[in-house]
This record gives C-alpha cells, structure tokens and sequence, in this order.
C-alpha cells in the first residue's frame, strides 16, 4: 500500500515544490473550492516499513529474509529503496555485515509505535473475535523461560495460529524498544525505566548446599558462620546487590568459581564446589531430590518479583494486551515449582 500526501497549497497550477512521480489535481476534486491539491506519492510503503524493522530486529538482511520468507535479495531491494526514498542511509556495509545508524533507531522510536496506531485502528473495525496476525517478540532470562515459560507460550500459540511468535532466553537485561521486542519478563525489583510492568508472582531466594559440601565442611546453622564458607559467584550482578537477608546478615566469602547463568550454578552446587545463592524456580528439582539442601531457611528475606514488561505503545496491540493477559491468567496460583518449599 502506497502512503499518500495531501498538501493544499495556492498555486495555480502544480506548485515547484512537487517532486518527480508526484502528480496534481483540483481540489475541486476533492472538495469544494479553487485551489490546488497536491498529492505527493511517497516512495515507500508499509511492507518496507515492516522490512525495515524487521532487518534491525533480525541484525541481519539474511535473519529478516528468513522470517518473513522472502529472498535476500528482495529485503535487500527494500532497504536501498527505503534508503534512498528518505534520503537517509540507515545502516552502514562492511564485509557482508549491516549496522543501523543513529537515524535507524531514531526513526524505529517513531514508527513502532504509528505502525500500532495503525494496526490497533484496523483491530478495532475487526472486532475482537478477528484471528490474531503478525509478530509478537518475547524476550525472557534464560533460566525461568526454559523451565516454566515455554509450556505458558506453547499455550498461547496453540490459541493464536495465524501469529508468529519470536521467543529469545538471554539472562542479559534487553533494550525491549531498541531489540524489536513486544513483552519481556523480569526477575527481581524493577530499575526505574520508561517500561510498562505488571507483577505476575513473587519467587524467594534459596541458599543451597549440597549434602558433600555440609560433610566436609560442616553444618550451617548460624548465621555468623556464613563468612567461613564460599559462594559461587553470579557473573551479572554482585553478592551485595542480590543479597536478600538485611544489612545484619554477614555475606560468605566470594569463591574461586563463577558463572554467567543459575543453571550452571545450581549444577556447581550440586558438584560441592560452595553455596549457591539462587531463585527457588531454578533449585526446587534439585532440593526435592535432596540434592542440595537449604541452609538457613529460617532467615526473613524479600522474595523476587517475577513481572511482565513492554514498552509504552499507545494503543496498546491487541496481541501484546492478550498475552499480558494470558501470562496473568497463568501466573495467578501460587507457582507449582514453590509447592512444600516455601519455608524451606
């Protein structure tokens, strides 16, 4: 579909400012009186909009291609002719690798949120019982989307099967409106941001030991014993940053290992390699098979909030309202993996 612009102007004739593929009629044409209208063709249209979007959401012409099932050489096409209908390059070339400049991002800030005005406008002549269409992009940490998340969307998708669902585990904060992301979860206490959030439960931390570690170096039981003992390091946050037990509880000292994800941490638990400092989402399995065991239970702590985050598009689309939705509904009971284990 080819955007058209209608400029009123009070020439006479086509005024000097209509560009080439440009054309002229009377306003009389469009509505009582003598002047001109000039309806000025744009050079792009929605399809490159999306294409341009799609390309700096994928990082790559060859990623875009193959989501949208066209041939590289189309989106390619696309890109140059967008470039060259603003006048602006948008991504720079170097060895087969596309960047997005400054003007890219500016310029996805502006179109998202039009290209959901304009989806939301059509959605609401449809009407609600109309199939879901599109791309909703989900970003999710690691841990928590590859044990609990997948089988909430798989839910999802099944009810929605004209959309397309893009699904990314990184335990990595990511830059929702910048990455091309719809929703995104978070696991703890929210940093201030210009994000939309909706709580969807709350999960406590465990401190964890496994059975050969207490054998070796002896029961945890006071808390002022804790600095006699090594933690795994968490490569993405500091101890003191996540500790959850109050400025009077002593941290165990930081040891020789660390890792990036709760998962390996859990696992180097298990091999006695130190305590392990970790959401109960990520440990329940291994503490019911009394692989590891929680040390201190007893110690008050704030629990972790588990939320819902999407960047402030108004109107909100509809697929994003009715996966916030979904995800709420699922959500709404005390989560299966706290069942017996809440008070450690």
């Amino acid at each position: 579909m080819r955007l058209l612009s209608l400029v009123r102007t009070q020439y006479g004739a086509a005024p000097p400012f209509a560009a080439p593929g440009a054309y002229a009629k009377r306003r009389s044409d469009i509505a009582n009186g003598d002047n001109w209208a000039i309806v000025l063709i744009m050079g792009w249209s929605i399809s490159d909009i999306e294409t341009f979007l799609a390309v700096l959401d994928a990082g790559s012409i060859s990623g875009a291609a193959a989501r949208a099932d066209l041939s590289k050489s189309v989106v390619s096409k696309r890109i140059s002719d967008f470039e060259a209908s603003l006048g602006v390059p948008l991504f720079t070339r170097h060895a087969g690798r596309i960047t997005p400049t400054d003007s890219a991002f500016a310029l996805a800030e502006r179109l998202r949120p039009a290209l959901a005005e304009l989806i939301a406008a059509t959605e609401s002549v449809a009407g609600p019982e109309v199939e879901l269409r599109g791309r909703l992009a989900i970003a999710a940490p690691m841990s928590f989307g590859i044990r609990h998340l997948g089988p909430v969307i798989a839910g999802f998708a099944r009810a929605h099967p004209g959309l397309e669902i893009v699904l990314e585990y990184d335990d990595q904060l990511t830059d929702l409106g910048r990455s091309g992301f719809d929703v995104g979860l978070r696991i703890g206490h929210l940093k201030d941001s210009t994000l939309m959030a909706r709580r969807l439960c709350e999960d406590p931390r465990a401190l964890v030991a496994s059975p050969d570690y207490l054998a070796m170096h002896g029961p945890l039981s006071d808390p002022a014993d804790l600095p006699r003992h090594e933690v795994i390091g968490y490569l993405n946050a500091r101890l003191g940053e996540i500790w959850p037990f109050g400025p009077g509880i002593p941290l165990p000292r930081l040891g020789r290992i660390a890792a990036n994800n709760g998962e390996a941490m859990r696992d180097l638990a298990i091999g006695g390699l130190g305590l392990a400092l970790l959401p109960l989402f990520i440990v329940h399995d291994a503490l019911r098979e009394r692989r590891l065991i929680r040390v201190l239970p007893e110690l008050p702590q704030e629990p972790l909030p588990v939320s819902v985050v999407w960047p402030p598009v108004k109107p909100m689309p509809r697929k994003v309202r009715l996966f916030i939705d979904h995800l709420a509904n699922a959500f709404a009971e005390s989560p299966p993996w706290q069942d017996g284990l809440e008070a450690g």
